[in-house]
């Protein structure tokens, strides 16, 4: 009797526990179902790539949006995440390639995580990254040669980022490889994926913000091996597959 009363009190809990996990990233998550629809009409640009970050949002003018990681396991892609809520472009999308230097929106296709910038010197990750200091840049002027570039130490560019700032918005912040192979002039630059301010996503100028918790946890998850790469854009134009 008391092996029985234990199995009907421990039933209970499993159900919460089971009702827990696929209201956070199961099977009844709506956009686990779009970011699977996703890779599978765009089967053919992700060919090569064994993680991959899904965002998209309902609306192209919409400055929030989803985030669902994804892993390639036996040649399907799975769930790795739940769906994740994340800042994009103040404006929104840019259809694709119709992404401009200063629209504040964010780029839409599919493009490689690149150099991880890291304010500390040891973080829990297996990416390779580089520790910000003062004297790092990412050049955002159309009209100089290093323009969407990184740069340490002087540069003659009219206006640049600076990669460690008084806030913990760059603390880590990793490149998106939009607009860098080939890089044309003004279509764009300094795509990153950063923190956000606080505990909320925030818009941004065109990256994608997550929160400290989230980017930990990506970090964590990232396997240089496996190509981390993302698709971007509004959930419409994903689904009916990129060009």
């Amino acid at each position: 009797m008391a092996k029985l009363g234990f199995y009907m009190f421990l039933l209970p809990c499993l159900v919460i526990c089971l009702t827990g996990y696929w209201a956070r990233g199961g099977e009844s998550d709506g956009s686990v179902n779009k970011a699977r629809s996703v890779v599978k009409e765009n089967a053919a640009l992700l060919d090569g790539i064994g993680q991959l970050l899904v965002v998209f949002n309902e609306t192209p003018e919409s400055n929030s949006a989803t985030l669902l990681a994804m892993e390639k396991k036996d040649n399907k892609w799975v769930a790795a995440s739940a769906s994740i809520a994340v800042g994009i472009g103040r404006n929104g999308f840019a259809a694709p390639n119709e992404k401009r230097e200063g629209d504040h929106k964010s780029p839409t296709g599919v493009f490689r995580l690149g150099q991880l910038f890291c304010y500390e010197k040891e973080v829990n990750t297996r990416m390779p990254f580089i520790q910000t200091t003062r004297d790092d840049k990412w050049i955002d002027d159309p009209n100089s040669s290093d323009y969407n570039r990184y740069v340490r130490g002087t540069t003659q560019a009219g206006s640049f980022e600076n990669l460690k700032i008084n806030s913990d918005e760059y603390k880590y912040c990793m490149a998106i490889e939009y607009n860098m192979n080939p890089v044309v002039k003004g279509m764009g630059s300094a795509i990153f994926l950063h923190l956000s301010i606080g505990d909320v996503p925030n818009s941004s100028s065109g990256c994608v913000v997550v929160t400290l918790k989230d980017m930990e946890w990506l970090l964590r998850w990232m396997n240089p091996e496996l190509k981390p790469s993302i698709i971007m854009g509004n959930e419409q134009i994903l689904i009916s597959g990129l060009k």
